[in-house]
């Protein structure tokens, strides 16, 4: 098989890197992260003239692209620079809405980058649990209201609008009644609480108090989890990206630093210490190229092949982190250096729609033929 981009993503992938290496360096990026937006709209804007959202939509609504490995292809430039704009959530909510009602006017501003959308599916109990939905929607002669909390949306003070799960009808637990609604963030009855992250950013949680929204499918679990498969293909390949760039790090640094006279990377043990650094981020590749090969999968196969991708970028996560942090010594905890914020971000990646422990849970229990 050929695991190669086709021209255009590679096109597009060399293009997001030439300008993510002239325009977003560890220090711009730094400042961004730190600033009390957590995000540049500038680079916002710029992003999505090259094309970065585009190439995350399908063709039907306005966009470029919208398959897995277009997502890689973006993602893992993206990991490379540490971006902490709000492209992760504006993934899935968008590939949620485009499975739902039609919303072209939003879409196409969206991808013009003149509106931000966020992903606020999770909620404080939920752990990870996509059927853990309390929140409620009432339909009334007005049209529907929500009410409820969701925790920890990505970027979600950036945000104009947000994609929100509601419960329509049944328990919490149950895949049926769950509905996924529009919610225009300047509503009524909305309240957002912002905080910074740790790997940079921002995030926030959102309450919604008798809130107006609009239904964008009714039946929303299907919709939701295929968003949520998007998302950890994006999160995967953006993991790859850090990786890499550990990798390199660590290499750079082993053959500059020296002891007793000549440089560390002379040294056996460390080199095969690399060496097996390298090895499991090309295991963490393959699964992270078989995630996105099923995004179009059925659900079985697609959700499967998912978790063992989310399980093996947080094996392979912790320990690429803690090699390259190990091999830089004491230095490689500081602020200043770069390979502490990378190795924050895999420990993070980690945590972002399940975390190691459950999806290794969920792939065995997808597995079996019970």
């Amino acid at each position: 098989m050929d695991f190669n981009h086709s021209q255009d993503r590679q096109l597009l992938a060399n293009t997001l890197e030439r300008y993510l290496q002239q325009n977003y360096s560890t220090e711009t990026r730094r400042t961004i992260a730190g600033s009390v937006e957590g995000w540049s709209p500038d680079k916002w804007h710029e992003l999505c003239e090259l094309g970065v959202i585009a190439a995350l939509v399908d063709e039907t609504h306005g966009g470029l692209g919208g398959t897995g490995f277009d997502i890689a292809a973006v993602f893992e430039q993206l990991g490379k620079a540490l971006v902490v704009e709000p492209l992760l959530g504006t993934l899935a909510a968008v590939y949620a809405l485009s499975k739902g009602s039609p919303q072209a006017d939003l879409m196409t501003a969206v991808v013009s980058g003149d509106k931000v959308v966020a992903w606020a599916y999770e909620e404080p109990q939920s752990r990870y649990d996509l059927t853990e939905v309390e929140a409620r929607a009432e339909k009334g002669p007005d049209g529907w209201r929500l009410s409820g909390k969701k925790a920890v949306v990505s970027q979600l003070k950036a945000a104009d609008y947000a994609v929100v799960s509601a419960r329509i009808s049944g328990p919490a637990g149950s895949e049926t009644g769950i509905g996924l609604f529009l919610v225009d963030l300047s509503a009524q009855g909305v309240r957002i609480q912002d905080y910074a992250v740790i790997d940079g950013g921002r995030a926030g949680d959102l309450t919604v108090a008798d809130t107006p929204a609009k239904l964008v499918v009714e039946d929303g679990f299907p919709i939701a989890e295929e968003a949520v498969a998007a998302a950890i293909v994006a999160l995967s390949w953006e993991a790859i990206g850090v990786m890499d760039r550990l990798l390199n790090e660590t290499i750079g640094y082993l053959q500059t630093r020296k002891q007793f006279g000549v440089p560390l990377a002379t040294f056996q043990a460390l080199r095969h210490r690399v060496a097996t650094m390298a090895l499991e981020i090309e295991q963490a590749r393959s699964s992270a190229i078989n995630a996105a090969a099923s995004l179009g999968n059925p659900r079985r196969e697609r959700e499967r092949m998912v978790s063992a991708a989310k399980f093996t970028i947080g094996r392979v996560g912790t320990i690429i982190a803690e090699e390259a942090i190990q091999m830089h010594g004491g230095i490689g905890m500081t602020r200043e250096l770069s390979v502490s914020h990378y190795a924050k971000r895999l420990m993070m990646i980690d945590h972002q729609f399940g975390d190691e422990d459950y999806h290794l849970e969920r792939f065995i229990r997808l597995s079996s033929p019970y």
